[in-house]
C-alpha cells in the first residue's frame, strides 16, 4: 500500500519539475546540441581565424560571465575541419566579484 503511494509522490514531483526556459541559466549541459549563448566562441558563428596548430580533437576551456554575472565555463573540440564544437557548459554561482 506505501509502495503505490511513494511512486504517486514521486511522479507528481518529478511532473512538477521544469528546465529553465532559458539556456543559458542551466547549471549543467552537456553532449550534442547545446546552443551557444551570448559570450561563448561560437555566439554567432565560427570564429574569423582557425586554430591551424591545435591537434584535431583536442579541447580546450574558456570562462566568462553571462549576463546574470554567474560564471560560466565551456569545454571546446577542434573538429577535423577546425571549425570548434561545444560538447559542455557549466554555470557557477560565485558569491563574490572577481575584482576585488
Amino acid at each position: 500500500m506505501n509502495k503505490p503511494i511513494l511512486c504517486a509522490t514521486v511522479a507528481l514531483l518529478l511532473a512538477g519539475c521544469t528546465a529553465p526556459s532559458d539556456p543559458g541559466m542551466r547549471r549543467f549541459d552537456i553532449g550534442p546540441g547545446i546552443q551557444p549563448i551570448p559570450g561563448s566562441i561560437t555566439y554567432g558563428g565560427q570564429p574569423r581565424t582557425k586554430l591551424t596548430k591545435s591537434p584535431i580533437g583536442s579541447s580546450f576551456s574558456h570562462e566568462f560571465d553571462n549576463q546574470f554575472g554567474y560564471r560560466v565555463i565551456e569545454r571546446y573540440v577542434i573538429q577535423p575541419d577546425r571549425s570548434l564544437l561545444l560538447v559542455s557548459r557549466r554555470i557557477v554561482r560565485i558569491p563574490f566579484s572577481r575584482d576585488d
